[in-house]
């Protein structure tokens, strides 16, 4: 099967639900709550309605006037998170070879970006904030905190 190339945009919003405290005693009980939410709001019609409403607007009104929607829905989000696909095999660039890879969605109106790629069969994730809206010392250590107790929870079940 032949994929189009090109940026494709799809809107899954979802309202991350809230760690309770039987949930923190089983952190894989919290991640398996989002994942089934995200999962059933991936496969609803609105991922595919807002993505023909955005080739329409494309078709039809311009580039200009559906990046303004975009950005208009943006705003309204707190959070962004971006993923891409990458190569599966290493790339150069000028006869240079590429070792790793990140990117970054800049200048949106969200106050945190988080970004993730595969590159090479790895995971690259990215976080931007905007400027003081998170202390990056503590941001790191619940980022830190969060994934040693999902390890810990997921050494204990295996």
């Amino acid at each position: 099967m032949q994929s189009p190339w090109g940026n494709k945009f799809g809107f899954l919003h979802i309202s991350l639900p809230e760690l309770t405290s039987a949930e923190s005693c089983n952190p894989i009980e919290f991640v398996w709550k989002a994942q089934k939410l995200i999962q059933r709001k991936r496969n609803s019609r609105a991922v595919f309605l807002t993505g023909q409403l955005l080739e329409v607007l494309r078709k039809y009104t311009g580039p200009e006037a559906t990046a303004k929607y975009i950005h208009s829905t943006l705003k309204n989000s707190s959070m962004t998170i971006s993923n891409v696909i990458g190569p599966v095999e290493r790339m150069a660039l000028a006869d240079h070879s590429i070792k790793s890879l990140y990117f970054m969605v800049v200048g949106g109106p969200q106050s945190l970006t988080i970004t993730m790629i595969s590159y090479m069969g790895k995971l690259k994730v990215a976080v931007g904030t905007e400027k003081d809206y998170i202390d990056p010392q503590k941001f790191n250590s619940c980022i830190e905190n969060a994934f040693e107790m999902m390890l810990k929870a997921a050494h204990e079940i295996a």
